[in-house]
């Protein structure tokens, strides 16, 4: 595992394939990149595995009654008014439903704060 993310043996190479010869190895900047955008693209994906479970009928929206199920199936002790107050924080146009670019804003919240880069 590498900065949190376990690189392909593909993957690897490709990278190192893209060295200059002369050189001994990567540019550490050039390598911070690298594994950021594979962080990004592996929040996406787990945020769009998470979200497509929530929405259980496929619409590509949840309403509160599929946020409502969710939350009471990771957290069955939660109370209503909490499941409410955070319903209406992720629907950030109050349109009563929430779209997949609310979720994801969501559960990106406080990352760009942080470090791309992690220790694992």
């Amino acid at each position: 595992m590498l900065f949190g993310y376990k690189p392909s043996k593909v993957e690897v190479d490709s990278v190192m394939s893209s060295v200059r010869p002369r050189n001994s190895g990567l540019l550490f900047e050039k390598f911070l990149n690298l594994m950021s955008a594979k962080k990004a693209a592996q929040l996406y994906n787990e945020t769009r595995q998470i979200f497509t479970a929530f929405d259980v009928q496929d619409r590509g929206f949840l309403t509160f009654e599929d946020f409502k199920k969710a939350f009471n199936s990771v957290s069955p002790k939660l109370s209503e008014r909490i499941i409410v107050e955070a319903f209406r924080e992720v629907d950030q146009d109050s349109d009563g439903c929430i779209s997949f670019k609310e979720f994801e804003s969501e559960m990106k919240y406080g990352q760009d704060e942080v470090s791309p880069v992690y220790f694992a």
